[in-house]
């Protein structure tokens, strides 16, 4: 889910960037950016879960409903017209507001995991935090940069890789617990 959303992004700024230049993939990328932004979102609502699968985590009803009002925020947030997803000119306002409940969202779940694997001592899942925090501090100087400096926009593909470590380490553990 997650890589197939990140190339509706990453393909047409490649693409774009190797041909005639970013203005003539307007549409392209906006339309990316909108399915990116919904697929990231959903993809820390399954990392919550991971982390309660993982650890065993009962109730916390009120942690589930936070996790599930900033998803449903964000997502929300996303679908608004003044997004202007499609238009060269997006308005950097609408880029900081939906991706505050978006940081908030992955905050808790950094921290989460950090506290549980150190609490456990669970080596497996001990960098997770890690790359949700990489996977930011690429993702961030695009939201708030990309507009003025278009080859910021490349720090999507290393954002990617963080996602793709998260992931290798989601699988390497449970590869090696059905051992």
């Amino acid at each position: 889910m997650l890589g197939a959303g990140d190339s509706f992004h990453l393909v047409p700024r490649a693409l774009a960037l190797c041909t005639t230049g970013l203005e003539n993939y307007t549409v392209p990328l906006g339309l990316g950016k909108w399915i990116t932004s919904v697929t990231m979102t959903v993809f820390y609502v399954l990392l919550y879960y991971v982390w309660r699968q993982r650890y065993q985590i009962k109730g916390q009803g009120s942690l589930t409903a936070a996790v599930y009002v900033l998803a449903g925020l964000r997502i929300a947030l996303c679908m608004m017209p003044q997004n202007r997803w499609l238009s060269a000119k997006a308005p950097f306002s609408w880029g900081i507001y939906r991706n505050l409940p978006f940081v908030l969202l992955g905050l808790l779940v950094v921290a989460l995991f950090y506290r549980s694997a150190k609490e456990h001592g669970d080596r497996a899942f001990r960098w997770m935090w890690l790359t949700i925090v990489l996977s930011f501090g690429f993702y961030i100087p695009v939201v708030l940069w990309a507009d003025v400096i278009p080859l910021i926009g490349m720090l999507m593909i290393p954002k990617t890789c963080a996602y793709v470590w998260t992931v290798l380490i989601g699988y390497s553990a449970m590869k090696q617990e059905c051992r």
